[in-house]
């Protein structure tokens, strides 16, 4: 005869709970891995038979703890990590006998392993340590074993997404299991007595405790995909970045690279400064994994041949975020610009996201196109952005946003901002240099918002010509 709900003691149930979700991990191995070889015979056919191997491999040891599973009622971790141990080391070698087209694709296949983990395991900390350390230990054997790439273009092609990713997966199992344990003995203890009630305060302040403390590490995690001030002050002299999150993490995000372009019979090979500014759907933890995965496609863009303008490099994105996340609505508005200092020329390409250049106190708009960038996944390839191009003159000051500042609510009424109020502002403060100008748009925004709320992330970028 089952037990009543609330004799059961929280390791128990909690062990039946993870006994649950790890059978689903157990049989994506058993089954799914293997049929996932059909994917390798069309996209890197040279490595079908290694690649079938391994996914046998994995399949058949995972089953051999399958038939075991009886005795592993109370051990359910053993049960998935099985796999996802064979898994992470199947997928390093996977990665590293791959060229630079080849990671891009696995990328999505990797970060999947460890979003799975996230989603499907309760296990101790410990656990995915390991699994993230062997990982991690066999990426480097591979590595040096087998990899026809060069350590950098791994990391920008995916490796250094994968490793944050996975780093974020350890705080994130750790967070929800602990969660779940909690929850279970929160509810456990609603039938006890009123004695009991301060158990579960200090469990509720533990909780919070911890996802303040998985939310911080996340924030560490994003920072590092933020290019660095040092590298944007090599072509920049005058500018300012004003970026304030609305929570720890944001969902907004800047990006910056110098490249050269790609050289054609009718354009010949330039130096470009590329910038964008980015607003993810949503802000917070979701907004903040979007970021993740808007900043590598854009990486990934400055190796595609064919991305030769900040349009082609929008629909570039646009139509890789329609291919790997087709189960997602959301997506991000940006502006992105490329600066060719010599010739002192500006091409722009916006999704939703205007740009603007004051230039003798007059304001010009840049106006966006009025597409979001991943939102529509079943149209994307009929959907193209325009590319503008705009001469430049000494003294111009560029602005790229969100659309954070102008939709503060504030001032007497409470209302929002708007864009009007924000370029008279950008007007007013004009003859100041851009470190005066971030502090002034600061000020300007404490003094608006007062006692209420931030309600977005905000971004601001300016740049003095």
């Amino acid at each position: 005869m089952p037990h009543r709900l609330t004799t059961i003691p929280w390791k128990q149930e909690l062990n039946a709970a993870a006994y649950k979700y790890h059978m689903i991990v157990v049989w994506v191995a058993v089954v799914l891995n293997p049929l996932w070889a059909i994917g390798d015979y069309f996209n890197v056919p040279a490595h079908f038979t290694d690649f079938l191997i391994w996914r046998i491999t994995v399949s058949l040891a995972t089953l051999i703890g399958y038939l075991f599973r009886h005795k592993l009622t109370e051990k359910p971790h053993i049960l998935a990590f099985i796999p996802f141990m064979g898994i992470a080391i199947q997928n390093a070698y996977m990665y590293n006998v791959m060229d630079i087209s080849e990671i891009q694709k696995h990328t999505f296949a990797y970060i999947a392993l460890f979003i799975g983990a996230g989603m499907l395991v309760l296990w101790q900390i410990q656990y995915s340590i390991w699994i993230v350390a062997v990982s991690f230990i066999a990426n480097i054997i591979c590595f040096n074993l087998y990899s026809p790439v060069s350590i950098d273009e791994l990391l920008t092609n995916g490796g250094l997404l994968t490793l944050s990713v996975a780093l974020f997966t350890i705080l994130l199992i750790n967070t929800r299991t602990n969660l779940t344990k909690k929850e279970i003995i929160a509810r456990l203890a609603l039938a006890k007595s009123n004695e009991q009630l301060a158990e579960k305060n200090e469990i509720i302040e533990e909780k919070n405790k911890d996802i303040k403390a998985s939310i911080t590490y996340a924030q560490r995690i994003q920072h590092a995909i933020l290019p660095p001030s040092e590298r944007i002050e090599n072509v920049l002299k005058d500018y300012f970045i004003y970026y304030t999150p609305k929570d720890i993490v944001s969902g907004d995000f800047y990006w910056f690279t110098s490249l050269k372009t790609t050289p054609t019979a009718e354009k010949p090979q330039e130096n470009i400064f590329v910038i964008a500014a980015v607003d993810c759907t949503g802000h917070g933890v979701p907004g903040a994994l979007m970021s993740i995965i808007g900043s590598t496609i854009l990486n990934q863009s400055t190796s595609e041949r064919s991305v030769n303008s900040p349009a082609d490099a929008l629909s570039y994105l646009n139509k890789e975020l329609a291919k790997n996340l087709n189960s997602i609505k959301d997506g991000m508005d940006m502006s992105l610009c490329a600066i060719n200092f010599q010739k002192m020329t500006m091409e722009y390409a916006g999704a939703n996201n205007p740009v603007y250049v004051i230039r003798n106190k007059q304001l010009i708009e840049l106006k966006p196109d009025k597409i979001a960038i991943g939102a529509d996944h079943e149209n994307y390839e009929s959907k193209k952005f325009s590319n503008q191009t705009i001469q430049l003159e000494k003294g111009d000051t560029i602005y790229l946003f969100t659309d954070g500042y102008a939709d503060q609510f504030g001032g007497p009424l409470g209302k929002k901002l708007k864009y009007k109020q924000f370029q008279n502002y950008l007007l007013e403060i004009q003859d100041l240099d851009m470190p005066q100008q971030q502090q002034m748009l600061n000020k300007k925004h404490l003094e608006w918002k007062g006692a209420l709320e931030q309600v977005d992330d905000i971004l601001v970028i300016g740049i003095k010509i």
